[in-house]
């Protein structure tokens, strides 16, 4: 079948649900995954034709797409900070507000002398320890997580991207009661955090493929009780965080205000709040008194 072809119909099964330029990327980025061909191709050989297993490869594709899976899900992978992570339904994929915060983090501390201690809590797929493992030098980096399967993930991207980050599975709301590992009990100069902070009422605001493909457990929290989370990591750092340690935490775009409440109360300085690309009050920053 013609591969033009497969194109026109993925604009007539698609287009209606994500738009023309959505559904081109798609298909470009579907491809080069699978055939290794880039996405000028069609412009030099408008007659490629594609056999059929490569076929059914593609619309197989399609058919995922159809009922709203990511396609990062369909691939397996995502581009973040340069890197190739794997990404499944137990992990959140990396999204380029999360990239502003690494390259944030990157930016105060790529030239520091001494050797930095780390911890990310609520990791996911290890995205972002793992990429600041892979762009400060001899940094001891560590995270954790809840869910076995999230962590899973995290150790296979650690592998692939040749990174030395140290994965435990801790929750964070009871960390400091039943802390096991000692890397964990000990103090460091960075802790961040991405945790769940979309409240309940928000879910209307959300596009299905989110809602139906991304674990619930790393997105939502009640709406009588929105920054549980960040209380938790707040308070681990009264006794984790060096003197002058940063804080950062990806936030809820409604509750900048509140969140930098919350870091005044419990003997921070310096506390930086911070838009997005978009405009949107997305991340902050505390500096431990």
């Amino acid at each position: 079948m013609l591969l033009r072809e497969i194109k026109n119909i993925y604009h007539s099964e698609l287009d209606a649900i994500y738009g023309k330029e959505e559904v081109n990327s798609f298909f470009y980025l579907l491809i080069e995954h699978y055939f290794d061909l880039e996405r000028f191709i069609l412009a030099i050989q408008p007659e490629l034709v594609i056999d059929k297993k490569q076929e059914t490869v593609i619309f197989q594709a399609l058919s995922e797409l159809k009922l709203e899976k990511p396609i990062q899900h369909i691939i397996g992978t995502t581009h973040f900070m340069d890197l190739d992570f794997k990404v499944n339904e137990h992990v959140l994929i990396p999204r380029p507000e999360t990239e502003e915060l690494v390259r944030w983090i990157l930016d105060d501390h790529k030239n520091t002398a001494k050797i930095l201690t780390i911890l990310d809590m609520g990791t996911g797929s290890g995205c972002i320890p793992i990429s600041l493992d892979k762009n400060l030098t001899d940094a001891k980096v560590f995270g954790l997580d809840i869910s076995k399967d999230a962590l899973k993930v995290a150790e296979e991207n650690n592998a692939l991207l040749n990174s030395d980050v140290k994965f435990y599975e801790a929750d964070i709301l009871s960390l400091d009661m039943e802390t096991s590992a000692k890397e964990l009990d000990e103090k460091f100069d960075i802790i961040i955090s991405n945790p769940p902070y979309v409240r309940e009422l928000e879910k209307a605001e959300m596009q299905n493929n989110v809602i139906d493909h991304e674990p619930s457990l790393a997105l939502f929290v009640p709406d009588e009780d929105p920054l549980k989370f960040y209380s938790a990591v707040v308070n681990f750092t009264a006794n984790h965080l060096n003197e002058n340690g940063c804080l950062y935490l990806e936030i809820n775009q409604y509750l900048g205000e509140e969140t930098k409440q919350l870091l005044e109360k419990s003997n921070f300085k310096t506390i930086e709040l911070r838009k997005d690309m978009f405009g949107n009050d997305r991340m902050i920053k505390g500096i431990r008194k």
